[in-house]
Formats: structure tokens, C-alpha cells, sequence
């Protein structure tokens, strides 16, 4: 069965909005790790404000990004909201119905796994329904003070085992944790 993996960008303060804060970060070890990542997936889930903007930017990134780019524009991208009505971006499609029901249905299809970048709304609701089987937590060394968590109010009490552990030269640690 297929695993949904959320991978994320957060401060030492919790904070995933806007990583615009990354970017002073940016190292080589940053860039193998979310290569790797991607090479290990077959699929993205994507909720919609994360949706409309990496749909905005990919298709024009193509030179500069490589291989990678091309992954993220060729790879299916499975789109969970209640207020689109159609998704462009190709080899996307729309998740309108039962959420629960419907994640499960494609952890059960053949593949690789299934990577959920951002989409700080659609991880909550899929940390609720206990259908995410590892995060990758990538913590900058940063405080913000202010924005979205990623754990935040409203969520159950949740163990999870610590299975892997990189820093990388950038001072940003990579944790890697999956369902006991």
C-alpha cells in the first residue's frame, strides 16, 4: 500500500505559512534531500491554496529547475477543495468527495509514494482522519513569532516514532517520524 508522506518546512516556532523564511537557508544537502523525495514519489496531494500557487509557478520553471521540475509538472497531482470547481494544471485532478474515502482509495492503487507539500488545511483534516503515514519535518533554524502552524489546536493526542535524522550544512535538521 501506498504511503502518504507530508513534507514540510517549519520554524523552531511551529510556523509553515509562507516559507518565504527559507530561502536564507538554501544549501546543496537542502536541495539531494527534496530531490530524493521527489524521485521517491509518483504523486502529489495538494491543497487548493497550495494548488494555485505551485500551478502558477512550475510550468514556468522548467529550464531552471531540470528534471525536477519536470517530475513536479508530469506527476499526478490530486487536488483537495471545496471551492474549485476545475484544476488546468496538468495531470491534476479534483478530490471533492469524501475525503477520507477518497485517500484511502489512492493509498490503495499501485505506486510509489504519495507527498504532500504545504496544504496546511488539507494535512490538518488528514492528521484527524489518522491517513498520514510519515512527516518529514524539515526545522529551520528560525523564529518567526507569528503564522499557521502546522500542529495546532484542535488535534488529537498523536505518538509518533522517530525514524531518521539529517542536519544539514544550512543549520536546518530534518526529522523524519512515522505511525507507531
Amino acid at each position: 500500500m501506498r504511503k502518504i508522506v507530508v513534507s514540510e518546512f517549519v520554524t523552531l516556532d511551529g510556523v509553515m505559512e509562507d516559507p518565504s523564511w527559507t530561502f536564507q537557508f538554501a544549501c546543496e544537502g537542502q536541495e539531494k534531500f527534496k530531490y530524493e523525495e521527489l524521485k521517491s514519489s509518483d504523486a502529489l496531494l495538494l491543497g487548493r491554496v497550495t494548488y494555485e500557487g505551485f500551478a502558477a509557478a512550475w510550468p514556468n520553471m522548467l529550464e531552471q529547475t531540470g528534471e525536477y521540475g519536470q517530475w513536479m509538472n508530469d506527476y499526478p497531482k490530486h487536488v483537495v477543495s471545496t471551492t474549485l470547481d476545475q484544476v488546468e494544471w496538468k495531470n491534476s485532478s479534483l478530490i471533492q468527495g469524501n475525503l477520507e474515502d477518497e485517500i484511502s482509495n489512492l493509498k490503495k492503487q499501485p505506486g510509489k509514494d504519495i507527498l504532500v507539500f504545504g496544504s496546511c488545511t488539507l494535512v490538518q483534516s488528514l492528521m484527524k482522519l489518522n491517513l498520514i503515514d510519515e512527516y518529514r519535518l524539515m526545522v529551520f533554524p528560525i523564529v518567526v513569532g507569528n503564522g499557521r502552524r502546522l500542529f495546532d489546536a484542535g488535534l488529537d493526542t498523536t505518538v509518533l516514532k522517530l525514524v531518521d535524522t539529517k542536519t544539514l550544512e544550512s543549520g536546518v535538521v530534518v526529522l523524519t517520524y512515522q505511525k507507531v
